[in-house]
């Protein structure tokens, strides 16, 4: 197999509150705020991965419930996978990969994110349950 030509799979996890708010964290290693996610597991199925890689940035447990976009970052070869979620259980906690936390409007989350990510956030808010695809170069969409 050519490892060139393989991908990484991730996924993230837009939390929405009961106010329509979606919460954002800020990512120690670079600054950037985001929805909570990062990559799967080898051996773990989809929502065990999002489940698990929300609750070590947020400290949350949180309950799925629809996939909202389908995401490749061109230049990097990631595959992100990013779902609409409520929380279930838990309080939010600052951890070793997440500084701070902000809950944010729709009109708010562009201010923070950049392109790729803030895109995701937007299209987990949208009352129609169509997900997106959508192609970006790590920061703009393509």
């Amino acid at each position: 197999m050519d490892h060139h030509n393989t991908h990484s799979v991730s996924v993230a996890g837009v939390i929405i509150d009961d106010r329509g708010r979606a919460l954002l964290t800020q990512r120690r290693d670079n600054g950037h705020w985001e929805a909570p996610g990062g990559v799967l597991e080898h051996d773990e199925d989809i929502l065990t991965g999002l489940r698990r890689e929300v609750r070590e940035e947020t400290g949350l447990g949180i309950d799925p419930i629809t996939l909202t976009g389908v995401y490749k970052n061109m230049t990097r070869g990631i595959i992100a996978l990013v779902f609409r979620c409520k929380v279930i259980s838990g309080t939010l906690t600052e951890t070793d990969e997440a500084r701070s936390f902000r809950w944010v409007t729709a009109d708010e989350v562009g201010a923070l994110a950049s392109e790729a990510f803030a895109v995701r956030v937007l299209d987990a808010m949208r009352e129609d349950l169509t997900p997106a695809i959508r192609h970006h170069d790590g920061t703009s969409l393509l």
